[in-house]
């Protein structure tokens, strides 16, 4: 298992990702990694070198690239928060759907041919918005925000997806989780896991709000969906 930088060409330029592939010949399948707040980070690298140990090539694009590429942030300090949620408001959504399509695009030729996408935090949000939008094979979103304000896309789903909603998010309130869970009740193709007790970034090793047993319970779901949709 290896990791490196690669470019990735968009609709309007291009932009960097990093990439890690499983050890072994063959080819395997691929999963989009998608962003929190903190750029492609040590984290988003981390989670996409896990991924390569379950067997897929994992592919983390740096989508705030148009505001200022290379962002590599911890959620350790007040100054690095600061600077995320600055990056988060100056963040056009839509555009990063289409530069997932475009990871998509530059990541099938190297897998068996099947791409999943994940994303955490304002990567939760675009993970649904990854189902709703592309092509992906299979999408998985660990406490998302903003669902609620883009039920509509939910009629482009034509793939499976896997949302985590953290019970006590302090960035997705009560009202917004009961929203995104009615409004996608009724469609098949979409699957709902509540984790009650927990807050917002329950799966980030190192958070603040971490919790090890949720976290292994939401990513053992992941690795299952991904394995009955993209092997």
């Amino acid at each position: 298992m290896s990791g490196e930088t690669i470019n990735i060409k968009g609709a309007d330029g291009s932009f960097s990702g990093y990439l890690a592939r499983p050890e072994g010949a063959g080819k395997a399948p691929g999963i989009v990694v998608i962003q929190e707040i903190f750029g492609v980070n040590k984290v988003m690298r981390d989670l996409c070198d896990w991924l390569a140990g379950e067997g897929y090539v994992a592919l983390c694009p740096d989508l705030f690239w148009r505001i200022e590429p290379g962002i590599d942030i911890t959620d350790q300090t007040e100054a690095e928060w600061k600077k995320a949620f600055d990056l988060f408001g100056k963040f056009d959504v839509d555009k990063g759907v289409g530069d997932i399509a475009a990871t998509i695009k530059t990541l099938r030729p190297m897998t068996s041919g099947k791409v999943g996408a994940v994303g955490y935090c304002l990567g939760g949000q675009l993970a649904y918005l990854t189902a709703c939008h592309t092509d992906a094979d299979a999408s998985v979103g660990y406490y998302g925000v903003n669902i609620q304000n883009r039920l509509a896309d939910a009629k482009g789903i034509k793939a499976p997806l896997m949302l985590h909603i953290a019970g006590k998010d302090e960035f997705v309130p009560k009202e917004a989780q009961e929203e995104v869970v009615k409004g996608l009740h009724d469609n098949p193709l979409v699957t709902i896991h509540r984790y009650p007790d927990m807050d917002h970034a329950f799966a980030r090793p190192g958070g603040a709000h971490y919790d090890k047993a949720n976290a292994d319970e939401a990513n053992d779901r992941t690795l299952k969906l991904f394995a009955r949709h993209l092997g």
